[in-house]
Order: C-alpha cells, then sequence, then structure tokens
C-alpha cells in the first residue's frame, strides 16, 4: 500500500508505527483467511478491500471531503447512519478490533476496560489507522459505562457528539429515542450545512433497507444444509459493511447472495457432511477480529450465524418507509433501532428471544457465548443466557476472551471439547 504514503503523511499518521501493523495483517489474513478451500467467488471483492483496508476507502474519504462532504465516524449500531446520509454526509465505522492499538488506549484507560473500548482509543490517539484520523466528528452513545468515558477523553482531540440511547425500552423511551435522532439531525445540519428533508431521509431509508436486505441473503444462504460460504467469510463481509459505501456494499452482497443460492441449488458446501453448526453471541466482533470463527472453523465446527452487532442484530428489522413528515419519519428510526437488543438494556428478554429463535432458524448445534473480558453488561447477562439455553434444550459454551492469542490454545481445546460433545 506504498501509493497511500503521502495520503498517510497528511493526516498526520505515525508512519512508522502504522507500517508495523501493514506488516502484520497480511499475514494474519492469509493464515486465516486465504488458507481456506473452495471459497465463493464473490469473496475476491472483500479480499482486495482488506489488502487495501487503510487505502481505498480512505482515499474515497478524503476525496468526498474535498468536494464539501462531512465524515462521521461511528461506535455503535444505535447511530442512524439514515440521518447522515440525508444530510449529504458520509458514515464511517470506527470501532477497533485489533491487539495492536491497545497500549495506546491503556495509555488515558485502566487495564480493566474492554479491548474494543481501548483499541479504538489508541487507534486515534497513537494515530495509526486512517479512518480515526479522517472523520469530521465522532458519534458516540452512552451504551456502557467504559465508552461514556472514553468519549470524554475522545472529545479533547476531535470534535464528538454523544447520543442518550435510553436503558429501557418503555414507550415513553422510545419517544425520547425519537427526539434524541431528531438532535442528532440538528448536529447533522450544522456539520454539513444541508437540511435534512422528509424527500432526502426518505431516500436515505430506502437506501440502508436496501442495505439491510442484502446483508440477510447473504445470511439467509447460511441457513441452508449445505453451507455455501464460511462463517469467517460471513463475518468478514459484515465487518466491512460498516466502512463501505452502503449503495456499492449492497450491490456486492447482492452478487455474492447470488452465487451462494446457486450453489445451494447445485449442492456445494464448504464444509463436510456432518459438521457441527454453531451460533455465536455476545460482544461485537470489530475488524481484524477473526480469532474465535477461526479456532471454531479449524476444530471441525462452522459458524453459521451471529446474533451480535456485527451480524444479526445490524440487518434484522426495517425502517418503515411510508412516513410523510420528519416527525414521523423520527418515531420510525427510533422504533427500528430499539429493536436492537444490546445488553445495555434492562430488562433484555428480546435477546434472549433472539438467541432461541435464530437457534432454530440456522438450524444449530450448539451456542457459544463469547464475551470481551471487562465487559460487564454481556458477561452479566451471559447468566441469563446460559440458563436460558439450558432450558431450551440447547447446548452453550460461555467464552471469555481478548484480543492476544495467549489463550487461542486453551480456546481451541474447550471448542474442541465442546464441539466433540455435541456428538
Amino acid at each position: 500500500m506504498s501509493d497511500y504514503v503521502k495520503m498517510w503523511e497528511d493526516l498526520g499518521m505515525d508512519l512508522e508505527t502504522h507500517d508495523a501493523l501493514c506488516q502484520v495483517l497480511p499475514t494474519a489474513f492469509g493464515d486465516v483467511y486465504l488458507s481456506q478451500e473452495n471459497r465463493p467467488e464473490g469473496m475476491g471483492f472483500w479480499d482486495f478491500v482488506v489488502s487495501e483496508i487503510h487505502g481505498i476507502r480512505p482515499s474515497e474519504l478524503i476525496e468526498a471531503q474535498k468536494n464539501g462532504q462531512k465524515v462521521f465516524g461511528t461506535f455503535c449500531v444505535y447511530v442512524p447512519d439514515e440521518v447522515v446520509i440525508a444530510a449529504n454526509g458520509i458514515v464511517t465505522g470506527l470501532c477497533g478490533g485489533s491487539q495492536f492499538w491497545v497500549p495506546g488506549g491503556e495509555k488515558v484507560l485502566p487495564k480493566n476496560t474492554c479491548p474494543l473500548i481501548k483499541a479504538s482509543v489508541g487507534a486515534r490517539l497513537d494515530r495509526t489507522c486512517p479512518f480515526f484520523r479522517i472523520a469530521d466528528i465522532y458519534v458516540g452513545e452512552n451504551t456502557c459505562d467504559g465508552k461514556k468515558k472514553a468519549y470524554e477523553i475522545l472529545a479533547e482531540d476531535v470534535p464528538m457528539h454523544v447520543m442518550d440511547v435510553p436503558q429501557m425500552k418503555r414507550p415513553e423511551d422510545i419517544e425520547r429515542w425519537a427526539h434524541e435522532i431528531e438532535i442528532f439531525a440538528g448536529v447533522v445540519e450544522e456539520q454539513t450545512g444541508n437540511k435534512v428533508t422528509v424527500e432526502k431521509l426518505n431516500e436515505a431509508i430506502k437506501i440502508i433497507n436496501n442495505k439491510r436486505k442484502a446483508l440477510k441473503r447473504v445470511y439467509d444462504a447460511r441457513k441452508a444444509d449445505k453451507l455455501p460460504i464460511s462463517g469467517k467469510d460471513a463475518l468478514l463481509m459484515m465487518q466491512i459493511a460498516f466502512f463501505d459505501d452502503p449503495v456499492r456494499c449492497a450491490e456486492m452482497c447482492n452478487k455474492l447472495a447470488d452465487e451462494l443460492e446457486q450453489r445451494i441449488a447445485d449442492g456445494v458446501s464448504v464444509f463436510p457432511e456432518g459438521t457441527k453448526r454453531i451460533l455465536l453471541t455476545g460482544t461485537p466482533l470489530a475488524i481484524p477480529n477473526w480469532k474465535l470463527h477461526h479456532i471454531i472453523e479449524t476444530s471441525g465446527a462452522a459458524v453459521v450465524c451471529e446474533e451480535m452487532c456485527t451480524g444479526t442484530r445490524y440487518f434484522e428489522n426495517l425502517v418503515d418507509e411510508e412516513q410523510t413528515t420528519l416527525e414521523g419519519q423520527y418515531k420510525a428510526l427510533a422504533e427500528r433501532y430499539m429493536k436492537n437488543n444490546c445488553a445495555c438494556f434492562t430488562p433484555n428478554e428480546g435477546r434472549i428471544d433472539d438467541i432461541i429463535r435464530l437457534a432454530k432458524e440456522y438450524k444449530v448445534d450448539g451456542v457459544i457465548d463469547v464475551n470481551l473480558k471487562f465487559c460487564s453488561i454481556y458477561d452479566t447477562e451471559g447468566f441469563f443466557v446460559e440458563r436460558a439455553l439450558k432450558e431450551a434444550g440447547i447446548p452453550v459454551l460461555g467464552i471469555e476472551t481478548d484480543y492476544t492469542d495467549s489463550d487461542a490454545e486453551q480456546l481451541k481445546t474447550r471448542v474442541e471439547a465442546f464441539i466433540e460433545m455435541l456428538g
């Protein structure tokens, strides 16, 4: 990616440290992804994106900024992309999934903060990720205490807007969230200089709904008895979806879905017959966190679904496209986004219902509940998840991990034992 050195310099990046990251990523990607056999041809697009991960999309964003557009960096699936797009803004994801960024975060955060938060802060403050340098403004949310405090630190270095996500889902909470979206629209208008109109917001809602429909098509293909795609490849597609142009994302996902549906018709599978089917649930798996998928799929099982933010929560449930007023549209957005069942909510029976529903839809043999270390809300909710699954007769394994490889062998031993127990 040497062609992008001037761009990185202009962004004020630490090139020496960034070079160390760029040297590690290709090897890791090759070991995890390119070692797979019989991959769908459509995955070539995502392979290319990863090979140019800090070049091609950042250069597009910078070119858009030159043309007057503003880039909004987001950390969470609760931030409504539709509002930004309606004002001719651009959204890019910012969550960090690499141990490489964690030490930078630990310079200002307690070590017992979850690695996703530490990596996100480290990526910005150590100047080693172009996405964190490009964004004109960050948009956070108060889903957990660690994020709330981390946003205060980031706000000293970059413009920051934090959305107040209600912690319950009563009718009055949905009304509050609709008002919060309206406030966010005002911030977006101020940043972009463009008004959010009914017509523009309706167009943006359709764009993001189409993206959700395309992602769902790929996931639906994973319900087949013969799996046309690995869990690792589906995860990669989902991770890149947070960064890519939404129209192009929908187009490429639909092309991949076309291929997968043909593979199903032809009886093509990337796993041997009888491979155990696993559903993952828990904390998000931000790029390049491919660790657990790789362990599972090199231990005799296949990941067929992810009930997490980097999974079904990102695309399930569409926004009503029939509203004719901004007030109605904000309410429709609030209703859709509040259907995401994050562990920050109390009570959160909806997530339990989702896991059991998805376990049946994807015909899973077992569920692995993964928790990033020091994520207290998902760790605590694991008690309810595991109890409900056992009561439903669905085998479950709880795992706590981080971004390091120090526990990889231990995890592999536990996962292999769990798969063997499935019979």
